[in-house]
């Protein structure tokens, strides 16, 4: 009768404390908003909100894709060499200044699957050859930023497609068509996370890879489909800055990559997987973006907003990993 009194009040503390942590980003996003909204008239305005929403559209989508593989304890470094890649595949296969193409919707899903196929690559890279994570992403960013420039060929290609460019000029509810295309990939990547074997397994290899190994399960196969699912969100996210800036750019992705880590790890998706999830790391998308329009409107430089950046992500990891190590008494 103790033996079970006792766990039942260890669960009741474990739960509070999930709780707990899970409440921090979004107290944190309404204090950071309070904060800067009582320091400038401006940021606390409609059409600032509005412009914070819209910007953070595009990392909001890149962001979804990297969830899934942090959730399985994976780096994924990837995101600017697709992203670039799949903007100019883009740029040239919808209506533009540089051939006769006009594929409209079909060119958007061909510059999708080539960020897919890179994911895959990523994936294949990992579970075949062994590569860690980190270092295989890095190498397919490599090339997805060498195709992309071979792409480029020294001859900016600009959009002429209305549709696309459309996305990012054209408004319902005050919002940018941007913005309503992250917000359904957000759906989206949380009902594969909680409805689909792909999402439950991610968190599970993340959480106890030996444990599910164990129980029967193929692990291969569902790394490389987290790596080909967060490539098909680089890639939409590619044609997306395409949308945004009406041409294709080798350069699209960068910078991506570390924001969207930085996005996921504030939302409370931790590095080593096994807990957080798609909207954590929404909430994570707000926060970043909150944090660097308010410094902007207060007159912060933003040649320091990459520092500031850097240091919450540092802060963000020592919070989550510091009762794990209290608890196991080891340092990775």
């Amino acid at each position: 009768m103790t033996v079970t009194s006792g766990t039942a009040a260890s669960r009741r503390i474990f739960r509070r404390g999930a709780a707990f942590r899970d409440a921090g980003p979004p107290v944190a996003l309404v204090v950071l908003f309070l904060i800067f909204a009582a320091l400038s008239p401006q940021f606390r305005s409609i059409e600032n909100v509005q412009n914070i929403v819209d910007a953070a559209a595009v990392l909001a989508v890149v962001t979804c894709g990297i969830t899934f593989v942090l959730m399985m304890g994976s780096i994924d470094l990837s995101a600017a060499g697709v992203m670039g890649a799949s903007a100019l595949t883009v740029s040239l296969l919808v209506a533009n200044n540089r051939n006769d193409n006009d594929l409209g919707l079909l060119g958007i899903a061909v510059a999708v699957v080539l960020g897919c196929a890179f994911g895959c690559l990523s994936g294949l890279a990992l579970v075949l050859l062994k590569v860690p994570s980190f270092m295989a992403t890095l190498g397919v960013s490599a090339i997805g930023l060498g195709v992309a420039t071979l792409l480029f060929a020294g001859v900016q290609p600009n959009i002429t497609d209305t549709m696309l460019k459309s996305w990012a000029i054209e408004r319902f509810l005050g919002l940018s068509y941007l913005t309503w295309i992250a917000a359904a990939c957000i759906l989206v990547g949380w009902l594969i996370q909680r409805y689909t074997r792909l999402g439950r397994y991610a968190f599970a290899i993340g959480g106890a890879e030996e444990v599910l190994t164990l129980s029967g399960v193929k692990v291969k196969p569902y790394k490389v489909a987290v790596f080909a699912l967060a490539g098909a969100f680089y890639g939409l996210g590619g044609v997306m800055v395409t949308s945004q800036l009406g041409a294709g750019l080798v350069q699209a992705g960068n910078g991506y990559d570390f924001s969207a880590i930085t996005a996921a790890v504030v939302g409370g998706t931790l590095l080593t997987g096994g807990r957080g999830g798609v909207l954590h790391s929404a909430v994570g998308v707000v926060l970043v973006m909150v944090l660097t329009n308010g410094l902007v409107q207060i007159g912060v430089s933003p040649y320091w907003q990459g520092g500031v950046e850097g240091l919450i992500v540092v802060a963000a990891v020592a919070a989550a990993v510091i009762p794990q190590r209290r608890r196991n008494q080891v340092v990775k």
